[in-house]
């Protein structure tokens, strides 16, 4: 049974956040509020995690994972950034955008797309999920929680509970958080391409 907390939007406790990376460090799966729509996340080095959310998400190792950094240095480390992206990552984070990437060798490689050697990077421009972020001190990997045979993410904590209580560890609610998921732009060439339409504006990468 999932631990259910509740947090405030706007001024995390910290104390919820202090629950939160608890559970997340002893290999927890854990609901959380983004800028677009809830995500799951777990550590980025727990394997049997990443393994829960594919499972819980219903994808295998070609569907990108999402690293959630809290700024764009952390996005540097953990992926191959040239001047033309960096500007762009600049413009536009934080925000509601998953960029691929190349990925670099801090990542495990079953994190990354095994052929492309990619991955989604993303800084939410969430004050909870920041907040989360900051706590942990590390990235997270995440997953849209867009459960199979559903077209939206689950939005309300109660409806996360109702459907995944026995296969996550814990879920954080902060309300209601969106439906929309995230606009994904591949930066891997430029011009960049338009994977997903979400949330984020594409003018910024004149896709529009």
């Amino acid at each position: 049974m999932a631990r259910y907390v509740s947090i405030h939007p706007q001024d995390p406790q910290p104390r919820v956040l202090s629950q939160v990376t608890e559970v997340l460090r002893e290999s927890g799966v854990v609901a959380i509020p983004t800028d677009s729509c809830y995500a799951l996340g777990c550590c980025l080095g727990d394997k049997g995690a990443v393994e829960r959310i594919r499972r819980i998400r219903g994808v295998d190792d070609r569907h990108h994972l999402t690293l959630m950094c809290r700024d764009l240095s952390q996005i540097a480390q953990f992926a191959r950034v040239d001047n033309a992206q960096y500007r762009l990552l600049k413009a536009t984070t934080p925000g509601s955008y998953t960029f691929i990437l190349e990925g670099t060798k801090e990542l495990p490689r079953r994190v990354l797309h095994p052929k492309r050697k990619t991955i989604g990077l993303r800084v939410p421009a969430s004050t909870v999920a920041l907040a989360l972020l900051e706590e942990l001190g590390e990235p997270l990997l995440t997953s849209t929680l867009l459960l199979p045979g559903d077209e939206n993410p689950l939005t309300e904590g109660w409806e996360i509970q109702d459907r995944l209580d026995d296969q996550i560890d814990l879920i954080l609610d902060a309300g209601q958080c969106g439906t929309e998921p995230t606009t994904v732009i591949d930066l891997t060439h430029l011009p960049p391409e338009l994977i997903r339409r979400g949330r984020g504006d594409l003018e910024p990468f004149g896709l529009e």
